[in-house]
């Protein structure tokens, strides 16, 4: 199993917590036209807004490496300052790819923003919006995330200028509105204008079908995630999946899908997690 895997299922977890602990409010009922009063995620409802940039991102993201990796960028950062542009466009590649390369979206996304910005192309925006996009649903820094979703947006927003039939963007300054939660039904419109569009898009039916699940809408979760298995079978899916059907009450479908999870990832975390769930749902 390569080790990309299981930080991919050790997140899936984390990102659960995550998405279900955000005061998503005014999540539009996909059949229906009427809306329901918005409110503000816990992106927007902290107590302070936490300034963030390339460096102090750095900063953080080191102390989760060791000492080596950590030291290499380090000794890149340094050249970055005295760069010229060139020189700089260079430097900031090969960070990106150190980043990259030690699973820490966050610096990496900076990266990305810095090339994006010196070569503004439809890939390079969208690179750097979708590692922001990464970065703020996994960072443990409340007060940081609302700066971080407005980079995502401007990321999104910038390779929209340049493509604007662009889903990949669409789907990513979407998920952005909602995460943000000040105009949360824009975001999800968004999203159902791609699947519209793609009805079998990988990303905007899985945000769909988590933001489903936030807003107790478990029938509709599960429809978008069997869309998302048929597309691409990800551990991940079944296990949203499988916890849609549990909250639906259907437990021999929500035991299948998490096997199933189990047997995709082979990760052991999530093998205990699933066999104590099945377990539970057995009795």
């Amino acid at each position: 199993m390569k080790t990309k895997q299981y930080i991919v299922i050790g997140s899936v977890v984390v990102l659960m917590g995550i998405l279900l602990s955000l005061d998503i409010k005014g999540l539009v009922k996909e059949e229906d036209s009427t809306e329901v009063q918005g409110g503000n995620s816990a992106a927007t409802t902290s107590g302070s807004t936490a300034a963030v940039s390339q460096e102090s991102i750095s900063a953080v993201a080191k102390q989760n490496i060791n000492a080596s990796l950590a030291a290499e960028i380090e000794k890149l950062e340094k050249e970055l300052k005295g760069a010229s542009d060139d020189e700089a466009l260079a430097l900031q590649k090969q960070l990106a790819q150190k980043w990259e390369d030690v699973n820490q979206p966050l610096p990496a996304a900076f990266a990305y923003e810095a090339i994006a910005t010196k070569q503004p192309t439809l890939e390079s925006w969208l690179k750097a919006g979708d590692k922001f996009t990464e970065g703020y649903q996994n960072y443990s820094d409340t007060t940081a995330i609302p700066g971080l979703i407005e980079k995502a947006k401007n990321a999104y927003s910038k390779a929209l200028e340049l493509n604007k039939e662009s889903l990949e963007a669409q789907t990513g300054l979407g998920v952005a509105y909602v995460s943000e939660g000040k105009s949360p039904m824009q975001g999800i419109q968004m999203l159902l204008a791609v699947v519209q569009k793609d009805p079998k898009n990988l990303s905007a039916n899985l945000n769909l079908g988590l933001f489903s699940m936030k807003s107790g809408q478990f029938n509709k979760a599960v429809d978008r995630f069997k869309t998302v298995i048929s597309v691409d079978p990800k551990p991940e899916a079944y296990f949203y999946l499988a916890t849609s059907y549990e909250n639906l009450g259907m437990k021999k479908e929500a035991i299948a899908a998490y096997e199933k999870s189990k047997e995709l990832a082979a990760d052991p975390g999530l093998t205990n997690f699933v066999d104590r769930k099945v377990k539970e749902l057995s009795n």
